[in-house]
């Protein structure tokens, strides 16, 4: 199980494990918070079985469609419907607490005669992440609940902001082993091999998930200026950093053949990288929002204002 708070960058991160020989072989299921699946789309490229859990966490919306994915995964592999698989990542959604998920396989007989969980790895973003775990039990719990603790975007935080982290993820969880991910590649068997760890503390109370968190979707179907989304999202990482949990989503940018992959995190915004070709065929803009006491209004109109102060002459 892949896990790991918004943005920290675990679709990059199972993207590096697919590519590389140890990842062959994996079938994968996507947990998305929101209404359109990006990570999903990202992914599908990557491996011959994706399997997409949308509309909620796994935690606490789509468990049973959780359970029906990996007895379905299993049917169409003994069908010859789907290639072989040796293993299965769960990518779950950066709001999911693990506890139930890990319930689900040691009280599923069935499923437990199938499966055994080999690892449970998190994924901390160095630059957000000790002040994100203060803040939220949903971080808090992903962090104690792991068997690996996998440290990214080290190379862009500042000078000794991992130290601060590691200390604070000792307080938490004792038992599990600290690994840096290089711009987003890893060990292999990180993700392959367990570590034996049977105390995991599935004790933990599940919870409804922090007060104001939303997530909602802004869809375009013409082309959109560059220079205007850029600086609607200058304004709102500039006023509301902190609360803008993750942006993330394709543009249809005009003058650009392939969709445009954006990504923010709170006041990280990662380069705008032009894909080739469009994932699954759909052209449009879609851009998955998750954000914390901001309404999708509030986006809309930031998004509208903008475009209209730069359409004039």
């Amino acid at each position: 199980m892949l896990t790991g708070f918004l943005g920290a960058g675990k679709t990059t991160l199972l993207r590096n494990f697919l590519a590389t020989p140890e990842g062959r072989g994996t079938a994968v299921i996507v947990n998305e918070y929101g209404a359109v699946g990006i990570d999903d789309a990202l992914i599908r490229g990557s491996t011959d079985q994706t399997t997409l859990l949308g509309n909620g966490c796994v935690c606490c919306v789509t468990r049973t469609d959780l359970q029906n994915a990996l007895r379905n995964l299993v049917i169409d592999r003994e069908h010859g419907t789907i290639p072989p698989f040796v293993r299965i990542v769960i990518e779950t959604c950066g709001l999911a607490d693990p506890a139930p998920i890990l319930q689900t396989f040691a009280t599923d007989r069935a499923l437990g005669s199938e499966f055994f969980v080999e690892v449970c790895a998190t994924v901390v973003d160095t630059v957000t992440g000790l002040e994100t775990i203060g803040w939220s039990s949903e971080s808090r719990k992903q962090v104690i609940l792991a068997d690996r603790l996998i440290l990214s975007k080290i190379d862009l935080a500042a000078p000794g902001a991992d130290d601060a982290l590691r200390a604070r993820l000792r307080e938490l969880n004792s038992h599990a082993e600290i690994v840096v991910a290089n711009e987003g590649k890893i060990d292999p068997s990180c993700l392959t091999e367990g570590i034996g760890s049977g105390d995991r503390s599935t004790f933990i109370a599940e919870a409804e998930h922090s007060d104001g968190i939303a997530s909602f979707v802004v869809t375009e179907n013409l082309p959109l200026r560059w220079t205007a989304f850029a600086r609607a999202m200058e304004t709102l990482v500039a006023l509301r950093g902190s609360d803008l949990l993750r942006v993330k989503g394709f543009l249809d940018v005009d003058g650009c053949r392939g969709p445009v992959l954006v990504q923010f995190v709170q006041h990280l915004a990662h380069p705008p990288v032009e894909l080739a070709a469009w994932p699954d065929g759909e052209h449009g803009s879609r851009i998955v929002f998750i954000t914390r006491n901001i309404s999708e209004a509030q986006v809309r109109g930031l998004l509208a204002a903008v475009s209209a102060l730069e359409a004039r002459p």
